[in-house]
Formats: C-alpha cells, sequence, structure tokens
C-alpha cells in the first residue's frame, strides 16, 4: 500500500499534479469562504472595487494560470520550478473555474442559480485530476503491457471506440459522464447505451419519429431528476454556498 501510494503520489513525476490539484482545491475553498463572508458582510473581508470598478478574483486567476501554465512547460517537471508553476497554476485555475459561470453567462451571476455551474465545475475537474492521479490514462489504455503496447492496431482500435462512446454520451446530453468516461471507458459506454435526455441533439434527431422512445426518455429524465436533483443541489449548496432566492412576482403596477 505504502509502495502504491509512493509510486502514483510522491514519485517526482506526479509530485507536480498532486501539488497543482492541492493548490486548486485549497484555493477553490478559501475563495468560497471569503466570498461567503463578504455575502454576509462578516469580517474584514470586501470586494476590490479600484475606482469604482468591481475586479473579480477571475482576473488575478487568468494571470496566474497563464504564468504558471507557461512556467510549467518550460520546465522540468522533476525539478523544484516545476513544483512552484504547478502550485501557481492550480491556484489559478481554482480563481479561474470558481467564476466559471460568470465567463459563460458573461454576467455576474456568481450567487444565482446560473451559479451553480461553477461548483460543479470544480467538483468534476478536482475528481478528473483525482482520476488521473490514482493511475486512470484517458481513453483506458494504461493496462495495456509492453507487448500488447506494440499493438498498433489495437490501441487505436481501443482510442477510436471510446472515443464514439464519449461523442455518443455528448450527443445524449450526459456531459458529466461523458467527460469521465474519457478517462473510465466503462462510464462512457454506459452512457451510450442509455436512453438520450429529452432536450439533447440524440433525442431532437431520433426520437422525433418516435413516441414511445421519446416518452421513455422524459419519463426516466422526470425520475432521474426527481430522484438526484435535491442531494445535488443540497450538496452544491453545502460546497459553494446557496444562491439568492428569486424574489416573488409582486402585485401589477398602475392601473387596472
Amino acid at each position: 500500500m505504502g509502495h502504491w501510494l509512493y509510486r502514483n503520489f510522491v514519485e517526482p513525476g506526479r509530485l507536480p499534479l498532486l501539488l497543482a490539484l492541492a493548490a486548486f482545491v485549497l484555493t477553490f475553498a478559501v475563495t468560497r469562504f471569503v466570498t461567503r463572508m463578504i455575502r454576509a458582510g462578516k469580517g474584514p473581508f470586501r470586494d476590490i472595487r479600484p475606482g469604482g470598478l468591481h475586479i473579480h478574483h477571475v482576473v488575478p486567476g487568468v494571470v496566474l494560470a497563464v504564468t504558471g501554465g507557461f512556467g510549467a512547460i518550460a520546465s522540468d517537471r522533476h525539478g523544484v520550478a516545476a513544483c512552484l508553476f504547478a502550485v501557481v497554476f492550480g491556484t489559478g485555475t481554482g480563481l479561474v473555474l470558481d467564476e466559471f459561470a460568470l465567463i459563460l453567462h458573461l454576467d455576474d451571476v456568481y450567487w444565482t442559480e446560473e451559479g451553480r455551474r461553477s461548483v460543479e465545475v470544480v467538483v468534476l475537474t478536482a475528481s478528473l485530476v483525482a482520476l488521473v492521479l490514482a493511475g486512470f490514462s484517458p481513453l483506458g489504455v494504461d493496462g495495456l503491457s509492453d507487448s500488447a503496447q506494440q499493438g498498433r492496431a489495437g490501441v487505436v482500435a481501443t482510442y477510436t471506440a471510446n472515443f464514439a462512446f464519449v461523442l455518443a454520451a455528448l450527443s445524449k446530453g450526459k456531459i458529466r459522464m461523458a467527460v469521465i468516461g474519457t478517462l473510465v471507458p466503462v462510464v462512457a459506454m454506459v452512457a451510450a447505451v442509455r436512453l438520450a435526455r429529452p432536450a439533447s441533439p440524440w433525442a431532437r434527431h431520433l426520437y422525433r419519429r418516435r413516441p414511445r422512445a421519446r416518452a421513455r426518455a422524459l419519463l426516466r429524465a422526470y425520475h432521474h431528476d426527481a430522484r438526484w436533483a435535491g442531494p445535488r443541489r443540497r450538496l452544491q449548496d453545502l460546497i459553494g454556498g446557496a444562491p439568492d432566492r428569486a424574489p416573488l412576482p409582486g402585485p401589477p403596477s398602475g392601473r387596472p
């Protein structure tokens, strides 16, 4: 067990990635704590507004991510510089992805329902990096022996098949499973063979003349969302804070 931990997590070749992941998760956690304190009006924390312009933390995050990324490319991944740039990159990426929803909508949706996308992306990113650290390789060819890797045809077939599963999962509206499936092929395969989400491109084009398949897709999506929407929202609120409640519509103004 100790040898496996050393080989997969402490070995110099993997140490920069481990440090980047740790910096990423820690930065996100600290950033969410600070923003929640600002939102509640507690502590010494305040928004940065030089000249009245609100500087979002995605701005320094981009600078740090670019600096760390180029620095890591230019350095030896076994050296001290690689570890330092990995921490810089992880910190910058944590700041950027914490405001992913803001970038996606080009609007300050941090404490709205749309802002939940940031928490989803951060959790998904951390999970994928953790899978890579645990030994999973993209497209699932990490388990091949030296002799099997020499069989180019087999490797290409593995890549091609899993890529097709990932594309099918994406077209069926199963984005999370498709992303995880790039590292764990069975996940993409399961997503590819199951019914598509009702609003997905697959359903719109292939279920249009198949009312039974469309009805089954709607029913399955309803039961899935009814089962998992609540727990997922509570987990997102626990990690990133609950969004602002939308104000109820008031009475109509003016004369009737």
